[in-house]
Order: C-alpha cells, then structure tokens, then sequence
C-alpha cells in the first residue's frame, strides 16, 4: 500500500477485526484518516478501538502500532490534564519558560531525526523540513523568551479604588491539528499555551502519528509533568467525547470546512469557548511600480512552499494589466526550472504532493476549472512514474463565483488575473471568502500600505511574502476563522 497511514479497526474481542479491515480496504485507500471512508464510514461503538499506524510508502513492513485509544481510555487522558492542570497553572512564569526553552533547544538539537519524520510521513522535501522544524523551535523559544511580559497585569484607573485585569490560565484545552505542518501546527499551540498555563491535550491528523508521538515526547524530555501536554489517538467520535467532555475549558481546530462546521456545533452544544482556522485563498498582488526581479523568487516560494500545500500559500496572483504579461512569462520561466525530484534529494527544489489522493483530489479541481471555462497559461499534469508528483498549472479566466477561484488549492495549481489599476486589484482581493495572509508589491512604501489595509486579510506583507517567524502571531480573517483575528504587517 502507498499510502503513509492506514486505519486499522480491530474488534476488543478479536472476532471480527480482519472483516472490518477488509470492508475499510474496499473503498480503497482512504484520502485521510478522517475522509468518509476511513473509519468514520463505520458506526464505532464502546467495544472498537482505534489504531493510527505509520507506514513509509518504500516498504510494506507495518510498525508496531503506537497504542489504542477506546471511550475510558480518552475520559482518564482527560482527568489527567485536568489534574496536572491544577499544579501547572500554580508554575512560575520562569519555570514553564525552563521547560518550553528547553524543547526548543532540543528540537534544534536534533533537527535531522524530526525533519527526517516529517519527510517520511508527508513526503515533504527534506530541506524544508528542516525549516519548518527551526520555525518550530522558534516558536517555542520566542514564547519562552516573553513569559515575563505576556502575564503582566494591566492597570484599569477606575475613578475609584483600585482595578487591574489580570491573565490567568482558563483550563484544558483541546486542539484538532491538520497535516501540512505537522510540528508547525503544534509549536504555534504548545508555545503560548503552556507559557499560559494551561494544559493541552492534541488531537494531530492521522496522516502524521510519529511526528505527533515525537512531540509528546519531546515535552517528557524537556522535563514537562505527565499530562501537561498530551497526544490522543481518537475518532471524530472520541473527539467529540472530549470536546464535550466537564474536564474541557477551551478548544482550538483548523481544518477543512466540513471538520470545522462540525467541530464548531460540538463546540456550540458544549458551551465551550474555542477559535476555529480555515484555510485561505491568498492574493500576491502586484502592482506597476513593483520590481519584478524581486518579486519573482517569492511568488515562487509563495506558491510552492511546500508545493502549495499550505493554507497561507499564495492563490491568486493579482497583476495590474501593464506588468502583466512581463511578470507571467517570468513567472512561467522560474517555475518550470524548478527540478522536481525525491524528497531527500539535495539537488532537487521540488518534491511530490503529501499523498497520492491529494494528487487525485487536485487533478479533478483543474478539470472542474477548464470545463467551467478557465483557461491554462501553464499546463500542469502528473508526472509518469511512482509517487504523486504533478507539474504546475496557472489556470486564467477565472471569475470570482467560481469553485477554483474560492476553494483550497492544495497543490501546484494557481490562478492568474489581469485588473486594470489598485482599486481594481483590491476589489478582486476581496472576492475570496477567507484570507490567511496575502503580499503587496510595488516600490511606494505608502501605496503599499493603502492597499495591504484594504485588502482584508490576516496577515499582509508590503514585501516580502508570509514569511513565519516565532514573533509573528498566526490570525485569519472573515469566514476563516472564529472568532476574527486581524493581524496586519507592513
């Protein structure tokens, strides 16, 4: 099988395991852990347990699989946060920046053994996997670094007496996590949570269990008590078990909308206060002043890092008419030099999609597109051979009502528009549902600044790109998060 996970049903009673197994492998390998032929296509009741397993596409031996979690098991991980909660919360500011800044020195250290995780499980090219785990440990580090500042109270001055507002850690929380950063996703969480005081139980996709294990145990090694921050290996039933659970304060959830719409009624039900993250559909505007040398390797990196798997990966280019056409050919140019290879192949700048349905998932959004009428200024297909390697498509004629132009793209595959001035540009921006973090590029810092405030979106950079570092905070805009969080860069 070449998918790096798989479900494995198994029967408390051992008599009917290898029958569920089967009647999951009919379907075919399923598009996650969590698609609706994986194990949400079947009832599960008290008496199954569930089993994530980790499987390298290059072999068909199966590891040992990493535990089983059934309805009791998930209500004693639960009191158990809840009970370590009690003496984390009573921590000195000082003595959870000792643990978080020791995580990150650890992840540092061993950089090469959690990028080589992240290359094995989500085929991620090896260089970037480094990046994203030195991100990670930034994170961590930057939040460390602010324990003394983040907790400090504010004075209120009421006419009388005295008031202060004054921080303090709400309880467990519980965080649903997607794939395609699988120790980004969980940095961004554990750093400031745990520097607050609360404790944190992850649920991370099933795509990606070693990396999740690994950070659990990177937090035992950096001297964290047991169940400050733990790993659940559950179903979306399980997880709505904990979400409505009495030991639960708060939760935390980024995934898909259909995930999310659910997440958030359970939320709803269990009166529990949570922010929830979509992914956006990101605009790189340029406009006629821009230099076009210098926004050509970010609009490369933009798109393709990792190769447009990333929920703030820019999705349209926005180009005014008169630079139009100097920046598309350029573009063109630098992306089919880029030499696509395997994952820990240092001569490559391109690695393979994350799974082969993602791939297929892809594929069928660009036929979607031409036969809707959109037109290719690159042609994209898949690449003959193993793996889910696909060439860049640049889809154009794309009107905003369309599913290309406000659907997740994940992949390389990326929209094209010609607008006549700034307005024109701002106006298109805005047609997207949801924005993560978008890019501005001109040479006029206060033209930059006018249009990066217009546009609406997360995270605006006035050149460079979204680029990450651990003191920026992450923030979604409009129906890609609730509640809103603005954040605006120039």
């Amino acid at each position: 099988m070449s998918t790096l996970a798989q479900w494995v049903l198994q029967r408390t009673d051992h008599g009917e395991g290898d029958a569920a197994l089967c009647i999951c492998m009919k379907h075919g390998p399923p598009a996650s852990l969590d698609d609706p032929h994986g194990p949400g296509h079947f009832p599960l009741k008290d008496d199954f347990t569930v089993t994530r397993l980790s499987i390298d596409p290059s072999t068909t031996e199966l590891p040992k699989p990493p535990g089983q979690i059934n309805a009791t098991q998930t209500e004693a991980v639960l009191a158990k946060a809840h009970a370590s909660l009690q003496q984390w919360k009573k921590t000195s500011a000082a003595q959870r920046a000792e643990i978080v800044h020791k995580a990150a020195a650890l992840m540092l250290a061993h950089a090469d053994d959690y990028a080589r995780l992240v290359t094995r499980e989500m085929r991620r090219h090896i260089g970037e996997a480094r990046g994203e785990v030195r991100l990670s440990a930034d994170i961590l580090a930057y939040h460390a670094r602010q324990a003394e500042a983040f907790p400090d109270p504010a004075n209120l001055y009421p006419r009388y007496g005295a008031a202060f507002l004054q921080g303090s850690p709400l309880g467990v929380l519980f965080c649903g996590e997607p794939w395609h950063f699988p120790f980004y996703q969980l940095a961004r969480i554990a750093g400031p949570q745990l520097m607050a005081g609360h404790t944190v139980i992850v649920k991370h996709a099933g795509y990606v269990p070693a990396c999740a294990i690994a950070f659990e145990k990177l937090w035992a090694e950096a001297g964290a008590p047991a169940g400050v921050y733990t790993n659940l290996v559950v179903s979306h039933e399980r997880s709505d078990q904990a979400i409505n659970g009495s030991h639960l304060q708060g939760l935390g959830s980024d995934g898909r909308p259909t995930a999310m719409a659910g997440t958030a009624a359970c939320q709803g039900g269990g009166l529990k206060k949570g922010a929830l993250e979509l992914g956006g559909s990101d605009a790189f505007i340029v406009l006629d002043d821009a230099d076009l040398a210098q926004a050509m390797p970010w609009a490369v990196h933009g798109r393709m890092y990792p190769p447009g798997q990333s929920g703030a990966a820019a999705r349209r280019f926005i180009v005014v008419e008169s630079v139009a056409d100097a920046f598309l050919e350029g573009f063109k140019a630098e992306l089919k030099g880029m030499t696509i290879g395997g994952r820990t192949d240092a001569r490559s700048t391109r690695g393979p999609l994350s799974a082969e349905a993602v791939l297929v998932r892809l594929l069928a959004q660009v036929d979607a597109a031409l036969q809707a009428g959109a037109g290719r200024a690159l042609d994209g297909w898949r690449i003959a051979g193993p793996g889910p390697f696909m060439l860049t498509t640049i889809l154009t004629d794309i009107q905003p009502g369309e599913p290309a132009f406000r659907d997740d793209l994940f992949g390389p595959m990326l929209s094209f528009h010609r607008v006549k001035n700034d307005a024109a540009a701002t106006a298109l921006a805005l047609c997207a549902d949801s924005s993560l973090g978008g890019s501005v590029w001109t040479e006029d810092e206060a033209r930059g600044q006018r249009v990066a405030r217009a546009v609406e979106a997360a995270m605006v950079f006035a050149e460079p790109i979204t680029s990450r570092c651990g003191s920026l905070p992450d923030a979604t805009t409009r129906d890609a998060a609730t509640p809103r969080m603005p954040h605006v860069r120039i």
